[in-house]
């Protein structure tokens, strides 16, 4: 994993969507050999954040890719994103 394509994508997110939660998980490692791997890492996303709110998810995901930029292009080929409201999340994940 390129810890600074893991950073960049961290940086992003954070400074455009000032999330209340994020995890970011590099699952690179389960696709190796896969084509589309080479140039590009596999990532799993579960955000949490106030601008997703009146948002359907298409939407809240148009809002992750644009957040991303360029590296939707060039430093991520996969991207699986749960992206909620901090009032979708459930009582014990708000603790």
């Amino acid at each position: 994993m390129s810890d600074s394509r893991y950073d960049m994508i961290r940086q992003r997110l954070t400074a455009t969507l000032a999330p209340e939660s994020l995890e970011l998980n590099d699952d690179s490692h389960l696709h190796a050999g896969h084509a589309g791997a080479k140039n590009g890492g596999h990532y799993t996303l579960r955000i949490v954040s106030t601008k997703f709110s009146g948002m359907r998810p298409v939407a809240r995901h148009q809002l992750v890719y644009r957040s991303l930029g360029e590296l939707m292009q060039t430093d991520i080929h996969a991207l699986s994103i749960t992206a909620l409201t901090p009032d979708e999340m459930t009582p014990d994940e708000a603790t």
